[in-house]
């Protein structure tokens, strides 16, 4: 179940967004997936299309049709800030992250880091016990 202050606040971003009901167009769809005999007897999934743009968005998050219509405005508010508004999103910004981690290092980083690498065994091997020739 979904507070009315998240609602409200859900309600307060899109009129901020410009997205306003009378632009939305809803249909409903049996979901699939976990649930059994109640999710193929019902239409939980819901399916949203903002008209002026083209957006369209499925959500079958939740068992119950009136939070998926929560989740799917919410989902729309996303990608209308990131596809429209070209904002940058929490989402687009983990994706680029891990991007980013995976790429693979340039020539010169490698270079460098194994130049560093023997600085800092030269370093240890300098700390190292003395043998004197005794035990």
């Amino acid at each position: 179940m979904i507070s009315e202050s998240k609602k409200l606040a859900l309600h307060k971003r899109m009129q901020d967004l410009g997205l306003f009901e009378k632009d939305l167009k809803e249909s409903f769809i049996r979901s699939s997936g976990a649930g059994g005999q109640k999710v193929n007897k019902t239409a939980t999934c819901v399916q949203l299309k903002h008209l002026p743009t083209g957006l369209e968005v499925k959500c079958q998050i939740s068992r119950t049709q009136a939070d998926n219509r929560f989740f799917a405005r919410r989902i729309l508010c996303e990608k209308y800030e990131a596809e429209v508004l070209k904002q940058k999103t929490q989402a687009n910004q983990a994706a680029y992250k891990i991007k980013k981690q995976k790429r693979r290092r340039s020539r010169r980083t490698k270079q460098k880091m194994v130049e560093d690498k023997r600085k800092w065994s030269q370093k240890k091997k300098l700390r190292s016990k003395i043998n004197l020739g005794g035990k």
